[in-house]
């Protein structure tokens, strides 16, 4: 990606309030929240990748192989 992207005041904000609330986690807890995040990460992933296919009309396998003439 080009360019830099800037957060809002309000999302900094929310960074900061979750900074605070993890600074105490014991490293067990904080591992355990990890593997929560990492899975939250994949799940959104394959969402964002179906709603795009959806919107784009792709479907697995329906893409069409065309020689060029």
């Amino acid at each position: 990606m080009s360019g830099s992207i800037e957060l809002s005041m309000e999302q900094k904000f929310s960074i900061r309030a979750f900074e605070m609330q993890v600074q105490n986690l014991t490293c067990e807890q904080a591992q355990k929240f990890l593997v929560e995040l990492y899975e939250h990460m994949i799940m959104r992933d394959q969402m964002y990748k179906k709603l795009l296919k959806n919107q784009w009309g792709i479907e697995s396998g329906s893409w069409c192989h065309t020689k060029s003439v």
